[in-house]
């Protein structure tokens, strides 16, 4: 885990997990053996709130969902220094918000995976663009067994029958797919537009109502010189950058030693994470205006002060490297947002539809909304819909809160909303531009 040093700017600091040490000694060693960020008494001071994962394990993690990081923080005596060093950097690279805003749920979970599994603080990066190295490859692997995969085929409506179970999908091109069993891999937030008015008053899913997507922004900077970089993601620790990579140090398809070309975070951006400002709604040029700003405060000695770009204009002459160019995708919803409390409403992948099954990051699983959540969400899905296949019952249905049972005893029926639009914006995916100008490349 490698961070910027905001007291030292161009300079960067490790926690070093060292090879061949097993779980949780290797944290250990990488957090005592690190003095850059944290002195001896704050790392004593951090283990009265942090042993209970060694002794109570998950329960424990699961029961601090109701309070904020702050608030763990304040409830187990920990210094505000560690909340500026260490828990910004991780809410904000975990869920893109701030920790006054942040279920202490997640940040444990993630430090969950440091103590118990040796290899759970490594990043990796694909070797390529996601289209060629992820998604043709998932594509060709289910075709070879006889599946299809459609594009720009998007859902109209859920149908369903007089017991309440799905009858088919409509499509918005007027054709009707049928099957034995539906999963769906939405978003949590494209799940409740699609969620049939015979569905709508049920616990179940009047639970999802907890559950709203978070916004995010990527931003791609290319530079015209290479930059000082790691191979491996950086926490910038910035106010308005969460984590980023210099990608042609880190991956093969952009590689390049005479360039760089480097991917951020823009967290948060928008005042339901915890940011003063909604940037989402903020042009391209005010996005990398602000990204270069923070980029030149990180990095005195290497970004130039360059007219185009304002919050560059206090660089001294030491800075050279200049932006060539630029891409900007805002997410409007992405993952859900995991304020305190929200671990009781994510669903099980059971529904009380027998023949539809949800999957996704959102639904319960021990991992956050993230790919290792959509992965094992995936997962659980699949195994529930196996085991039914063979004549089993498969993972029950989590139970849903009580308060949400005595809501949903007084609710009326609602149609679904639906879903607007083709590109991948309207299904929880991210864009490029703004209003009549959007890019969908």
């Amino acid at each position: 885990m490698t961070f910027a040093m905001q007291e030292l700017p161009g300079e960067f600091t490790s926690f070093n997990f060292p090879p061949n040490v097993p779980a949780p000694f290797n944290m250990a060693a990488a957090i005592l053996t690190n003095f850059d960020m944290l002195t001896v008494e704050e790392k004593l001071r951090m283990v009265p709130g942090l042993l209970p994962m060694l002794t109570e394990g998950q329960s424990f993690i699961d029961a601090q969902d109701e309070l904020s990081v702050l608030e763990f923080m304040d409830k187990y005596g920990m210094p505000r220094r560690i909340n500026d060093e260490i828990f910004i950097a991780m809410g904000k690279a975990l869920d893109f918000i701030d920790p006054d805003k942040l279920s202490m749920t997640v940040v444990l979970t993630a430090m969950n995976r440091f103590i118990n599994e040796a290899d759970g603080s490594q990043t990796a990066f694909l070797d390529g663009n996601q289209p060629d190295r992820l998604c043709a490859p998932m594509k060709a692997h289910i075709e070879a067994r006889g599946g299809e995969v459609r594009v720009g085929a998007p859902v109209h409506e859920i149908l369903t029958d007089a017991d309440g179970k799905v009858s088919g999908l409509a499509m918005r091109d007027g054709s009707t797919i049928t099957a034995d069993v539906y999963i769906s891999a939405m978003p949590v937030d494209v799940v409740k537009r699609l969620t049939p008015a015979a569905w709508s008053t049920m616990p179940y899913f009047q639970q999802l109502d907890e559950l709203e997507g978070i916004p995010v922004i990527n931003v791609h900077l290319w530079f015209d010189r290479k930059l000082n970089s790691v191979d491996g993601l950086c926490f910038s620790r910035s106010p308005l950058l969460s984590v980023y990579a210099d990608m042609s140090t880190c991956c093969d398809e952009y590689a390049s030693d005479d360039a760089s070309m480097l991917e951020l975070v823009f967290a948060p951006c928008s005042p339901i994470a915890g940011g003063d400002t909604n940037w989402i709604a903020k042009s391209d040029d005010e996005i990398v205006d602000a990204t270069m700003g923070e980029l030149a405060r990180l990095f005195p000695t290497e970004i130039a002060a360059d007219p185009a770009w304002p919050a560059t204009a206090q660089q001294g002459p030491a800075g050279q490297a200049r932006l060539r160019k630029h891409a900007i995708v805002r997410v409007p919803r992405s993952v859900y947002a995991a304020t305190p409390g929200r671990n009781k409403y994510r669903p099980s992948q059971a529904t009380p539809i027998a023949n539809f099954v949800l999957a996704g990051d959102f639904t319960s699983q021990k991992f956050l909304g993230s790919m290792e959540g959509a992965i094992l969400g995936g997962k659980l899905a699949a195994e529930l819909v196996c085991d039914r296949a063979l004549g089993g019952d498969g993972a029950p249905l989590k139970p849903v809160s009580q308060e949400v049972v005595e809501r949903a005893a007084s609710a009326a029926p609602k149609g679904p909303i639906g879903v607007r639009g083709e590109h991948a914006i309207a299904f929880g995916g991210g864009q490029q531009g703004l209003g009549t100008d959007a890019l969908h490349p």
